[in-house]
């Protein structure tokens, strides 16, 4: 009876409900470890953030499985209206907004907050697979292609005022869905001077609330790779590595057991920013593993509905939103063990979140509805 239901409630590419169902049975488990924190410094009790992470991993679940339900070529004709939107609110949270963390990434929507940039992802992602599905038969122009630029210009910049590292992903992401779309390579390098220029001008300017942290950052990493060490603004991203990498040699190869993690009341965010060293100091090297390679099947399926859907736009919607969140989750995972600077990223499906997780839900949701999608045809 239950394969009946699941059968008929549980559509398209099963495999991504099971990676997604595995991803959230981990992320309720390490959670509960990694917040243990919380319950020390902030009120509620350790149940508290346990049992809301729960609720919000459910309503993430809930997201998945609601849009998996829905056409998903109905998105398109809505996302230019969510860009604009996205890019209205982005500039409200910078301005108005109070900070959250030193950064104006939140837009406080009663006793909630609500992330800009997620819906920006989503919107920029949706609209740039549709201008490009109705293009893959024809030469473009630059008249066609400048409105796709602009777009992600504007965008990611508008993000990059309160989260530099958000904004150069997203770009990214769009890079990698404009080379598959087979835009020409003359226009491909006109983004790239494009997003150099206005990145050079906001750091030469000083606007945006983290754009000196972000260039410290960089720096403290560059100059860690020499073997010298900077003393700077952001030197608390220098302590953030060393007690990941303390995580990181605790857990060895079996770890050291799930709740018995130590640099959890160490690590800052360590239930979200630095969860992946946290996984593997309690589950080791094995556990560090498997959850690389849960990420890499995720990334191996959503490639797998780009084959099986017919239609550009779905093909094109499912490999942009797969990169979004696999590169995101390969960056998190990089500057856990030094192979990166500190982004501040979170571990899709796996960290504790508020509206990130109802988004990333609606991703994967869109990502499997595609996946549902048979039909031959490379009509949008």
């Amino acid at each position: 009876m239950v394969t009946n239901w699941l059968k008929s409630n549980l559509k398209g590419d099963h495999q991504i409900w099971t990676i997604v169902a595995a991803l959230s049975m981990i992320s309720i488990i390490v959670v509960s470890s990694a917040s243990g924190k919380l319950a020390v410094m902030a009120s509620g009790g350790i149940f508290y953030h346990i049992f809301k992470h729960i609720i919000l991993v459910s309503l993430g679940l809930g997201s998945m499985w609601f849009f998996h339900r829905l056409d998903y070529h109905r998105f398109a004709m809505y996302s230019n209206a969510g860009v604009i939107l996205s890019f209205v609110l982005l500039i409200y949270a910078y301005k108005f907004e109070q900070g959250i963390n030193h950064a104006n990434r939140w837009i406080h929507v009663g006793g909630l907050t609500f992330m800009p940039s997620d819906l920006a992802k989503l919107s920029l992602i949706t609209n740039l697979a549709a201008m490009l599905a109705k293009r893959q038969h024809v030469s473009y122009t630059f008249n066609e292609i400048l409105p796709m630029i602009l777009k992600i210009i504007l965008v990611c910049s508008a993000i990059a005022l309160t989260n530099v590292s958000t904004s150069l992903l997203l770009f990214t992401t769009c890079f990698l869905l404009m080379f598959f779309g087979r835009v020409p390579s003359q226009y491909l390098m006109l983004a790239l001077a494009g997003i150099f220029i206005t990145a050079t001008l906001l750091v030469m300017t000083g606007t945006g609330s983290r754009i000196e942290t972000a260039r410290n950052r960089v720096i403290n990493f560059a100059s860690g790779l020499k073997g010298t060490k900077k003393k700077d603004a952001s030197q608390t991203s220098d302590y953030q590595i060393e007690r990941s990498f303390y995580a990181i040699a605790n857990g060895g190869v079996l770890g050291k057991g799930p709740g018995k993690s130590q640099q959890r009341y160490f690590l800052t965010e360590s239930e979200s920013d630095f969860i992946y060293a946290i996984i593997i100091e309690e589950w080791g090297m094995i556990g560090g593993v498997f959850v690389l390679g849960l990420y890499l099947w995720f990334l191996y399926r959503g490639m797998k509905a780009v084959d099986s859907s017919g239609r550009a736009f779905g093909g094109l919607l499912s490999a942009g939103l797969t990169f979004s969140l696999v590169i995101q989750a390969m960056v998190h995972m990089g500057v856990a063990t030094g192979l990166g600077p500190v982004t501040g990223q979170n571990l899709p499906l796996l960290s504790m979140g508020g509206s990130s997780l109802l988004f990333t839900g609606a991703m994967v949701g869109i990502i499997i509805a595609v996946s549902r999608d048979k039909v031959k045809n490379p009509i949008l």
